[in-house]
């Protein structure tokens, strides 16, 4: 078996066993810069050059789960806490839509402070005000009802990170409390009611094997969904795993190529967190294979306090400022910002 041989097969079968990538990934040094030249020409056959910006609002940093990896999570007494009103969110979005976003993302911790009435509430305002924008959610675990109210009060689009595809591994970084099995369930409710849809897992977490990262590849394969989000796992000061290592952006960006090869008209994110990691991270993640930056709209007063992980980047920066760094860089490896909806392309 030569891994050569193996991206030749997945460039051809679009999947692969587990053992196969597996082997891929132990071998991934002799094939690194094949596999991202394949992504990259998928990409712009799908694509093209461009790159779509995702206007971020990190609306709330409250989150009544305990993810052990998570700086925000329930536990964690040190966090400032804060929540966006209905006007600061769509100021957020005002910003945006001026700066010529039309995209948005409310993301937040599951925070049972925005009951589903709130949310359907401000979703419709934003798909009332801004008719020509796509509107993603992520907020975590509902059910099947609440998605389906969220989606007919216009939300296009649902991020929602597996994180890990194995049982024995999810039991290693989340509580009693949450289960593996109701969060793909979520996924496929999801996918049901019309949303496109986006998975994703943190790479190099702690305990994490070859094995489990093959398991999350097949997981993707068999959800089929429209994005797939991954970034390198980067410890919080304030959790049980504060001491370990983090994630590289080396094997963050082969599994993003791989991602790209295994489905070329994926929606696949260059993470803020693959850009705290390495200076220039979302710039190896694009020329890797993704196609979609989600640049901070958040007021900045509170950017700091959506700590997830330590050393986040732009958190001090204005969104005008953020969308003007992030063009230069993209312009310099031959991409462009595309201010559009950027939607999922079949």
């Amino acid at each position: 078996m030569k891994a050569k041989d193996l991206l030749e097969k997945l460039m051809k079968e679009k999947s692969l066993t587990k053992e196969e990538f597996v082997f891929l990934l132990e071998h991934r040094e002799e094939v690194r810069e094949e596999a991202a030249d394949m992504a990259r020409k998928l990409c712009d056959e799908h694509y093209g050059k461009a790159v779509y910006p995702r206007g971020l609002v990190e609306f709330t940093n409250y989150c009544k789960n305990n993810c052990y990896y998570c700086g925000i999570r329930a536990g964690n007494k040190n966090v400032t806490r804060y929540r966006l009103s209905k006007e600061e969110i769509l100021s957020s979005c005002e910003n945006g839509y001026q700066l010529g976003y039309r995209s948005f993302v409310l993301q937040g911790g599951e925070d049972p402070y925005y009951t589903i009435e709130i949310m359907v509430d401000i979703v419709a305002s934003i798909r009332k005000k801004y008719p020509d924008c796509a509107i993603t959610l992520s907020l975590g675990e509902l059910d099947y009802e609440r998605y389906k109210r969220l989606y007919e009060a216009g939300a296009d689009r649902y991020l929602l990170r597996h994180e890990t595809a194995l049982e024995e591994h999810y039991r290693m970084l989340h509580p009693d409390s949450m289960s593996l099995a109701y969060r793909k369930k979520c996924l496929y409710d999801l996918k049901d009611i019309g949303y496109q849809v986006g998975t994703g897992f943190m790479v190099g977490s702690p305990y994490q094997t070859l094995e489990n990262l093959a398991e999350d590849l097949l997981f993707i394969k068999e959800l089929d969904p429209h994005m797939v989000g991954i970034g390198p796992f980067i410890p919080h000061h304030d959790t049980q795993f504060k001491d370990e290592a983090a994630g590289t952006a080396e094997l963050t960006t082969f599994l993003l190529s791989l991602l790209r090869i295994m489905k070329p008209t994926l929606l696949l994110p260059a993470t803020t967190a693959l850009g705290t990691i390495a200076p220039d991270g979302r710039e190896q993640g694009i020329l890797a294979g993704g196609n979609v930056l989600m640049p901070n709209l958040s007021p900045v007063m509170v950017r700091k306090d959506y700590a997830l992980y330590d050393n986040k980047i732009c958190t001090g920066e204005e969104a005008a400022e953020c969308f003007g760094c992030l063009s230069r860089r993209m312009e310099r490896i031959g991409c462009h910002l595309e201010f559009s909806r950027g939607d999922y392309r079949e």
